[in-house]
């Protein structure tokens, strides 16, 4: 029972008028809102790889102006979320239902109401966002269909299944098979390969477009109505993904509840495999379109940086922001075959990545664990004088070339953060190795991968070795985290290379 407390305050009563809220003049406040709840969010993601990326890091290169307009309250629209057991009569008949079919009876009931959610979202979707931008010209046409990809194609299909699902429902409220509607049903899904595909490049271009005030304006209009419910527009780009994912979720749920003996079992299990093929089918295509994309997106300073092994990559691993031991961002890439250190700047008020040192083939590429405060920040007296806090969650990767040793030393945000890289290290060598016939043995100090840090749609790989061992002396070090400054420029360098642009510098901070 919820117990609500009101505090009484004994005030002067007051003969002020209040002043009427005045009312914004904009097409989202005129766009009725409609019966949404909120989204219920799951932590899958549909991605091959990983994106680390820092809080304080926006993608935006131009911030957008600040929204001042004062915006009247607006009272959020939620969703009443209801179970089977609360929407029908638990006795059929004089017989009372079991637990157990009560059960299966709230998971095919919650199948069916997020077919409903869905479609509402999709419509909601393109007619409070993209139809009033492009009969307002806030985007052109061509715009639009980037960022919204193919979601009008969604919704019919979606509405066959919610459909389906409720003929199959009986007047008491109960459905008794659903597996054979699925089976029919699932092989429509193939067409999220194309609007999954597409994510990408349409969250690049809405970040890009959210520069521009009008577009920037109408969105803040749109998130501050109640029909919104605080969700911003890529949050509804993002559903379709969210729920394909979530299929195996409820098909499991609902087997979970079926008895054995039940004719449905066999269907449920059939549909099972069907929508784990067609996931795992999506995701491959996803982050092969997402590896191609960032690929587009890279800019080399000389010809000697392209590499072969970049070419022909064709799954993105991971990437994110890291620092170096300078303090420097670089946003790293690692490709199955590739690591790739970059700077982002950006190019035409768009984000691109400079290639900051040679690529680093996976198949060379060593790595090492450091405790907190090994590393010296800076490689100066400022750096013995720094405190333990700027001196944790580093991590070095190396790789020889020509008798030398090539290193670098990356901080990442946080222990959690540092974790997931030399997983997706530890992976992608693993993985290298594996190709070539190499065997490999795994250290007793170097930790299993948790499974919970890796996407539960990527393929599992082998340990790689443990930490780096020590080279022999004879080597010469490398090491890229020393620093070479220069008038109107500092920037990080190896000994053994030195990358830099047609003018010796950039021509300013994250610019070409």
């Amino acid at each position: 029972m919820e117990i609500v407390t009101q505090k009484v305050l004994t005030t002067e009563p007051c003969n002020k008028r209040v002043k009427p809220l005045s009312r914004v003049t904009s097409l989202a406040n005129l766009i009725p809102p409609v019966k949404a709840a909120p989204l219920k969010r799951i932590g899958q993601t549909l991605q091959r790889s990983i994106s680390f990326r820092s809080e304080s890091r926006t993608e935006s290169v131009m911030p957008p102006r600040p929204w001042t307009r004062p915006a009247p309250p607006a009272n959020t629209k939620r969703r009443d979320s209801k179970l089977w057991s609360e929407t029908f009569d638990v006795r059929l008949g004089h017989q009372m239902l079991s637990s157990k079919e009560i059960n299966r009876q709230e998971a095919i009931f919650e199948l069916s109401r997020g077919e409903k959610d869905l479609v509402e979202d999709l419509k909601l979707a393109k007619k409070a966002y993209h139809d009033p931008m492009l009969k307002l010209s806030i985007m052109t046409e061509h715009e639009l269909n980037q960022i919204f990809g193919t979601l009008e194609s969604l919704i019919p299909l979606h509405e066959d299944l919610l459909s389906r699902l409720r003929e199959a429902r009986k007047p008491d409220g109960s459905t008794e098979h659903v597996g054979h509607i699925l089976v029919d049903w699932l092989p429509c899904l193939d067409s999220y390969n194309s609007y999954c595909s597409n994510q990408v490049a349409a969250k690049a271009l809405l970040d890009h477009k959210k520069q521009d005030h009008r577009v920037h304006d109408f969105l803040q209009r749109c998130l501050e109505s109640p029909f919104s419910r605080k969700l911003d527009l890529w949050n509804f780009l993002d559903i379709p993904r969210s729920r394909l994912v979530k299929y195996p979720l409820l098909l499991r749920e609902i087997l979970k509840h079926t008895p054995n003996d039940h004719p449905d079992r066999q269907h449920l299990d059939e549909a099972i495999n069907m929508i784990q093929s067609i996931v795992a089918e999506i995701n491959t295509q996803t982050g092969e379109s997402e590896c191609r994309f960032y690929k587009e997106r890279l800019l080399y300073l000389e010809g000697s940086q392209r590499d072969l092994l970049i070419d022909s990559s064709r799954i993105l691993s991971c990437h994110g922001e890291l620092k170096n031991n300078r303090g420097a961002k670089l946003h790293v890439f690692l490709f199955q075959d590739v690591l790739v250190i970059t700077r982002a700047i950006t190019h035409n008020e768009q984000l691109y990545y400079q290639l900051y040192r040679q690529p680093i083939p996976v198949r060379e590429l060593q790595w090492e664990d450091l405790q907190d405060g090994v590393i010296r920040l800076g490689g100066s007296i400022r750096g013995a004088f720094s405190n333990n806090e700027r001196t944790k969650n580093f991590f070095r990767v190396s790789f020889h070339s020509s008798s030398q040793l090539h290193s670098h030393s990356f901080q990442a945000s946080d222990a959690f953060n540092k974790q997931q890289w030399l997983n997706c290290i530890r992976q992608a060598k693993g993985a290298a190795e594996s190709a070539m016939g190499v065997g490999m043995e795994t250290s007793s100090s170097d930790p299993e991968p948790p499974p919970s840090l890796l996407s539960p749609l990527s393929p599992t790989t082998p340990p790689l070795s443990g930490p780096l061992a020590p080279q022999p002396k004879s080597m010469d070090h490398c090491d890229s985290d020393s620093s070479v400054d220069s008038p109107g420029c500092s920037m990080d360098m190896d000994t053994s290379e030195a990358l830099a642009s047609p003018t010796g510098c950039p021509d300013g901070p994250n610019r070409l």
